[in-house]
């Protein structure tokens, strides 16, 4: 608490500066990094908004989104009483993270097409879904891959709130689970008044592997042949090893 009531002195000490802008928003670290035994952290995101002229009640929306992936989300169906692949479909352009926050529900907010237009919310997503089967559309796979990454911590399943300290300054914390994807975020802001986005800001976030791990992570991905050949040569020298422990 402490911390957070001498970031938002700083930024009203910074008011003259930015006097014209009606929306001002900041991290409390730029930079996320993945150590050994990391476990997830949170984020803080902090602003300010100005009085909007004409406008009462102004939204602010906060988006947090990660790098941009390729999926494959495969389509399980039971045959026999046994569970198997039956199709699949291959997603382009879907975040790898996505966070919203917002002061009210989405759709008291904005309409449906602002909302799509700047890609806020799940429904709001561009993703390119081409699908390998017939058995299957497009939304199926959709929802699917959504699903997932719920699953895994990395899509929202809900609006988090944002907190408001008096009129202006504004916060709110942004959780990244252990298993975050690595590379740079955009955390988007906006300021939202009589359902248009008035303002917005865009800051970037990088998560990124350091010491031993990331000496790791990089070999694998870089030499990925040579990766591989050592994982099996160590995990036979295991083996061997346990049996010549346990025949003592």
């Amino acid at each position: 608490m402490t911390r957070l009531l001498a970031l938002l002195s700083l930024l009203l000490l910074a008011v003259p500066a930015w006097a014209a802008e009606p929306l001002v928003a900041d991290l409390s670290k730029h930079l996320v990094a993945i150590t050994t035994g990391f476990a997830g952290t949170d984020v803080l995101l902090f602003g300010a908004v100005e009085e909007v002229k004409g406008a009462s009640g102004a939204d602010v929306v906060v988006v947090v989104r990660g790098p941009n992936r390729s999926e494959i989300v495969r389509r399980k169906a039971r045959t026999l009483g046994i569970w198997m692949n039956s199709g699949l479909a291959e997603v382009g352009n879907a975040p790898s993270f996505y966070r919203v926050a917002a002061t009210r529900p989405l759709a008291e907010i904005a309409p449906a097409a602002v909302l799509e237009r700047h890609q806020i919310g799940l429904d709001g997503l561009d993703i390119d879904v081409h699908p390998r089967d017939r058995k299957a559309d497009n939304v199926e796979y959709r929802k699917a891959l959504i699903r997932l990454k719920q699953e895994q911590g990395l899509y929202g399943d809900r609006v988090q709130d944002i907190g408001f300290l008096g009129n202006r300054l504004f916060r709110t914390d942004v959780h990244f689970p252990a298993n975050v994807p690595v590379g740079t975020y955009l955390v988007e802001v906006y300021l939202i008044a009589g359902g248009q986005v008035i303002s917005a800001q865009t800051t970037p976030l990088v998560i990124s592997k350091i010491g031993l791990g990331a000496d790791v992570y990089d070999f694998a991905h870089q030499q990925a042949a040579l990766y591989g050949i050592i994982a099996i040569l160590l995990a036979a020298s295991a083996g061997w090893a346990a049996a010549v422990v346990l025949r003592k």
